[in-house]
Order: C-alpha cells, then structure tokens, then sequence
C-alpha cells in the first residue's frame, strides 16, 4: 500500500520551493539572483505564461540553429508544436546545448538538493524509470522496497517499539509538510469537536525562518501562521516566544532540525519540554512537528545524543527529505508519524481501479519510482556507517571554511559548527561593497554563492550562505576561499559605488530555498 507501516517488532522484521538555480525565494515573491533580476517580470514566474507571439520580435520566436541545420531546414519554434518530427540527435542537441546555460551543479552552493550519486545508483534510476510508484499491484516489489525505507526511517528516528509508526513517500519535504500540516489540523479539529467547541480558527506556531512551503500550506489550507520573529542575536526560534503565541487553537508547534537560513537546530527539547509544562497547566494538547527537511539525514549520525525526534513524548511527526542529505537525486521525501492514530482515517482514500484495494494519503497520484529505488540503494549502500563518515567530513569542511573566513577578520559566522553542514556569513564592513556584490562577483568565477537578508526581525542583516553537499572537496574549499579573496580585493579597489545604489544597501530579500 501507499502508506508504509513501521512495524519494529522484535527479531527478523523490524519533507515547492522554487527550485531556479542560484535564487531565493521571499515573501514578497521577489527573488535574490542577480541573473534572474535581468529577466523581464514576465519570465520571473514559476507558473509559466502563455506567450504572445506578436509581442516577441521574430528572432525570438525560433530556436537559432548551429550545426543542426545539416539536418533541419525550417525554423524550429520555440512556444508552439513543430508541425514536422525531426530526428533524434537533432532535438537532443536542440535541448543539450541551450541547457548548457545553466549553471553547473558541482558549483551550486546555494541548494540543498543532491547533485551526485553513484554510476549504480543512477543505473537502478534508469532501468526503474518507466515504473509508476502509485501502480502497486503491478509493482509490488517497489511498494515493499517503499515500506522497508519508513520502517527504517521510524527506527533511525526512533519510533517506539510498542508504538505502531505509519509513513509514506512523497515528492519532497514540501508535500510531506503539507500531509503532516493536514494531519495536524484534522487531529486538533476532532479534539476540538469532541469538547464541543468550536474548530474554526486553528492556527500554527513556527518561526519566521521556516521554509515557504510552511506558508504555502497555512494559504492553501486555512490555518492562522504565527510567526515567531527574529532578533539580531537569535536566528531560530525562540521557546519562550513561541510558547507566547500558543492557545487552544493551535494545532502544533514547528521545530526545524537545520534552518534554511543559517543552518542551525532549533531547541526542539526545550521546545518539548516547555510545552509540556504549558499542555499540563491548560489542559491543552498542543504537539510538535519536526521539519527535519535537512538535517534528518545529518543530526543521526553526527548527533546521536541529540533529542529531537520521536524521543520526544510531543513530537507526532517528521518530515524529511531523501533528495537533500539523504543523497539522492530530486525529488523524494518522507513523512513519519509516530503512531497510526497520529494520521486521521478521513485523509486516507481507498482507490481500487489499478486492481485491488490501494489506501492512499499524497497530494498528487502518478510518479516516478526511482527516486524510492535509489534511497533504498543508498540505505544498503552506505548504511548507518557510510552516512556517518560522509556527514561528518561535510562538517570538517565546514568548520575549516569557518576558520579560514574567520581568520580573514573580515565575516562574522551566523553558522553553529556542529549542525548542518552550511557556512553562513556577513561582512562586518559594509561601507564599500556588500554581499550581494561579493556573491555577483563569486557567479563570475561560475560560484553560485546565495545573498540573502535575514527574516523578520532582522531584516538588516544580509549574508551570504554556502552549503556543503557530498562532492565538495577541500581543494574546491581552497579554490572558494581564492576566489572570495581576489572579489574582495577587486571589490575594495572601486573607488566608487553605482550612483542609484546607496552604499551598503540592497532591496531587501528574504528567503524559502531549499
């Protein structure tokens, strides 16, 4: 079945983010990526937009052929059907070489999203390519592999034993945080209905760092979002602010194991244990959800002491991504909850055309299997050893980008060592050039290096974030740290500044990227 039960019995059987390269996300759906700034508004949309050919000038309306023409004598459109075919090679090369504008992956350091896998694991990606996750009874074996993977994700998360854990597949940590948002607030609803009040006003309690898709799930779904601002000393979520806004409405608290902004943990034991007091003295029920998008595959194996999951009496559930640090290609993720009560029958639908009884809980239905195909590689791939070592090199990566920009004297660390592997820093002198200067002069050296403004209520300090993936080496470290180094001393021998620009400032962006 779709969802995947975590058995862990004794003996045999025992998280829409807009993904463009280089740009963020914000609130006031602007993005930070000085190449998508020079796009026409039009162009700076995920939703695509019919165009007109009539406002585009004829030399934009055809691809521009190079040595495809040996083989095509028309102009190929570009925003309508050929009404001819063309051969093989000629669309590939078609698509190959426009693509080549991209920006190159290995020097992405603004994404989270895996970027390599083995030669074997992209070979089971390719041969269960043409296999349909949804399509169970003619898939059986991908549907098994699928409930193995939860099963030892509620192990790795340590699901209790005597506890019946329940989890599913999804496309990501946006889809899994919509599925554990629903859960949520249908849970709080029948709690609220079975008192005899009313169940009209739920509202969720996060910090202002979440991820958009938090935001993207109060909108859709109706929930009051209460944000936990920011300070300048304090980019996570506060617990006592946090448990300031909490009433009988609301329907969890957010927790993020590894904060998109700078990378650090969120107190989620304090978080619980605050909230604990606070359920006891008001005879509420308040949970926690853990948005473990990064770090549920980095705090196991570097942090094993560290409380944050399912040792939490109020954490009901998890999400976390497979596409991030779980090493695989985009898109999967997952959702666990601790027990099957923790997911609502109602959310649960039955389908049975694809032959027999299919209970299914996702926002979409047919997609790719080869993403679950290619976690379960890496599971038995690496094992728990293997992601040890990889996590914790990324973390001395870190820590020796840390040192090296430290000791220029010119950053201050926002980053905590210890948590995700991510540097996040800040120029302490922002009176000839700022981050976002120094991140459009890293892209010229093909580095894409995210500039980006804190959230309410640190608007006012801008950063730029590099993220470790498996990959990265400490010769590419060295060759960053030159890099930065040469557009710091270039940057500084400007004399002056652009005269529409005050020094110092940028329009101010806040972010959501994954």
């Amino acid at each position: 079945m779709c969802l995947g039960q975590a058995t862990l019995a004794q003996g045999p059987s025992d998280h829409t983010s807009l993904t463009l390269t280089g740009c963020l996300y914000d609130r006031s759906h602007r993005f930070n990526c000085h190449l998508f700034d020079r796009l026409e508004p039009e162009k700076r949309l995920m939703l695509s937009k019919q165009i007109v050919s009539s406002d585009l000038p004829p030399t934009q309306l055809d691809h521009a052929l190079g040595y495809g023409s040996r083989y095509v004598d028309e102009p190929v459109p570009k925003y309508k059907m050929p009404s001819g075919s063309m051969p093989p090679g000629v669309a590939y090369q078609i698509i190959h070489d426009e693509l080549n504008l991209d920006g190159n992956p290995i020097l992405n350091l603004a994404s989270f999203v895996t970027t390599w896998m083995e030669p074997e694991a992209e070979r089971l990606m390719m041969e269960t390519l043409n296999k349909n996750y949804i399509d169970q009874d003619e898939y059986p074996q991908t549907t098994e592999i699928q409930n193995r993977c939860v099963n030892m994700l509620a192990d790795l998360f340590h699901s209790p034993e005597h506890e019946s854990g329940v989890g599913t597949a999804t496309v990501g940590s946006s889809e899994a945080i919509h599925l554990a948002g629903l859960a949520l607030k249908w849970n709080w609803r029948k709690r609220r209905a079975a008192a005899g009040k009313p169940t009209d006003r739920p509202n969720l309690v996060m910090g202002h760092n979440v991820q958009v898709c938090w935001e993207k799930f109060t909108r859709y779904f109706e929930v009051e979002p209460r944000y936990v601002p920011l300070s300048h000393d304090r980019f996570v979520l506060g617990v006592e602010e946090a448990l300031a806004m909490v009433d009988e409405n609301t329907i969890a608290v957010v927790g993020i194991l590894g904060s998109t902004y700078t990378g650090q943990f969120e107190p989620i034991g304090q978080l619980n244990d605050a909230l604990m007091a606070l359920n006891t003295t008001t005879g509420w029920d308040v949970p926690i959800h853990v948005d473990a998008a990064s770090g549920g595959f980095v705090a196991p194996f570097t942090s094993p002491e560290l409380a944050w999951d399912f040792r939490l009496p109020l954490v009901k559930s998890i999400n976390a991504s497979g596409h991030k640090y779980g090493l695989v290609h985009p898109g999967v993720g997952w959702v666990i909850w601790r027990t099957e009560e923790e997911l609502p029958e109602e959310l649960i639908f039955h389908v049975n055309y694809l032959g027999g009884d299919q209970p299914t809980f996702n926002l979409n239905f047919s997609r790719g299997a080869n993403q679950i195909i290619a976690q379960y590689y890496n599971f038995l791939r690496l094992g728990q050893e293997g992601y040890r070592r990889i996590m914790t090199n990324l973390q001395e990566l870190a820590g020796y980008l840390t040192d090296q920009l430290e000791a220029t004297g010119r950053f201050t660390m926002l980053s905590r060592r210890g948590d995700l592997p991510v540097v996040a820093f800040r120029l302490n002198d922002t009176s000839v050039f700022t981050v976002f200067d120094l991140s459009e002069r890293l892209r010229e050296r093909g580095w894409i290096v995210p500039a980006y403004t804190m959230a309410p209520n640190a608007e006012d300090v801008a950063v730029l974030r590099v993220v470790l993936r498996e990959g990265f080496t400490r010769d590419m470290a060295d060759m960053l740290l030159a890099d930065i180094s040469r557009a710091v001393s270039g940057l500084e021998h400007v004399s002056t500044p652009p005269a529409d620009v005050e020094v110092g400032r940028r329009p101010k962006k806040t972010h959501g990227v994954c």
